[in-house]
């Protein structure tokens, strides 16, 4: 029954990919849309994760009918994300360009003269693909891509052959992960870690939003062994199909105690970007899986 389900699942996102390759957008969008909020009802207990989340994010301030509103947005987005990256193969570069506004990359560019590789942290927010796309098309750099493993198998290699056609090495978030993201920065290359929900659980105690929680060790970790820069980075879903880039300055780095310690303060500090980056369009933030204990108490009760 799994392999079924597995192929099944597969299946599913290559029709989509396809469809999506060849319906026009006036059609696509809509769609995609309706396939969002029918899911968002589908997935009841997704859809009260993703109000819990937004009221973080927002400070309380969402409640009743607006935040009822915003989740329906954060599921909008999330379909969106998913058209929008199954139409990206088919993008020529100079459409690439056209599409995306890019804020900052002066601190990429400044990173990458200093030899030691560049981090780029970001959260599960508008559609990063874009970025990674535009930097490959425009600047001529490979990035590497630290992603979270799917099922099925067939899946996660068909995510990798697509993103390799837009410039990206993906390389799943396991046991070698943390040695080829380090070569890569010894390479005086960009890796992109999507760094605001702690798969392993074994990450780094932060205060975000507001209550603690844990975050991946990774960026701080990788940063302090190659002496690479951490940029915080967003990517946000513009109107008409525009996207809108955010290269935050580098982190401090630098080397001021034990390693844990430092480890800690680099991370309390990349949360504290995160909550900015966030809190600027909390309705395009598609984490909607528990991410902090009173969440994983929520959902056991």
């Amino acid at each position: 029954m799994t392999d079924l389900r597995g192929r099944a699942v597969y299946a599913a996102y290559r029709t989509g990919a396809f469809a999506a390759g060849v319906v026009p957008a006036l059609v696509a969008e809509p769609a995609a849309r309706g396939i969002g909020r029918a899911l968002s009802f589908a997935m009841p207990q997704r859809r009260a994760q993703s109000a819990r989340h937004l009221q973080r994010a927002s400070g309380g301030a969402l409640s009743g009918f607006a935040l009822t509103h915003a989740v329906t947005g954060a599921f909008d987005s999330y379909a969106r994300y998913w058209l929008e990256m199954f139409r990206l193969p088919h993008a020529r570069a100079s459409e690439i360009e056209r599409r995306i506004k890019v804020d900052g990359y002066e601190h990429v560019a400044a990173a990458l003269e200093q030899g030691s590789g560049v981090i780029l942290a970001l959260p599960h927010l508008g559609g990063w693909e874009w970025a990674g796309a535009w930097v490959h098309a425009v600047h001529h750099h490979d990035l590497l891509v630290v992603v979270e493993p799917v099922e099925p198998p067939e899946l996660f290699e068909w995510f990798r052959t697509v993103r390799a056609a837009l410039g990206m090495e993906v390389v799943p978030a396991d046991g070698e992960a943390a040695a080829r993201a380090l070569g890569a920065l010894r390479d005086n290359r960009i890796i992109c870690l999507v760094s605001d929900r702690d798969l392993s659980g074994d990450g780094i105690e932060v205060e975000f939003f507001g209550e603690r929680t844990t975050l991946p060790a990774g960026p701080a970790l990788l940063a302090l062994r190659a002496g690479a820069a951490i940029l915080p980075v967003a990517v946000y879903f513009g109107p008409h199909g525009q996207h809108h880039g955010v290269v935050r300055p580098p982190l401090d780095t630098a080397r001021s105690g034990k390693l844990r310690d430092d480890m800690a303060r680099i991370t309390q500090a990349l949360a504290q970007e995160f909550e900015s980056l966030i809190a600027a369009a909390p309705d395009q933030w598609h984490l909607m899986q528990p991410n902090w204990p009173s969440d994983r108490r929520g959902t056991q009760a």
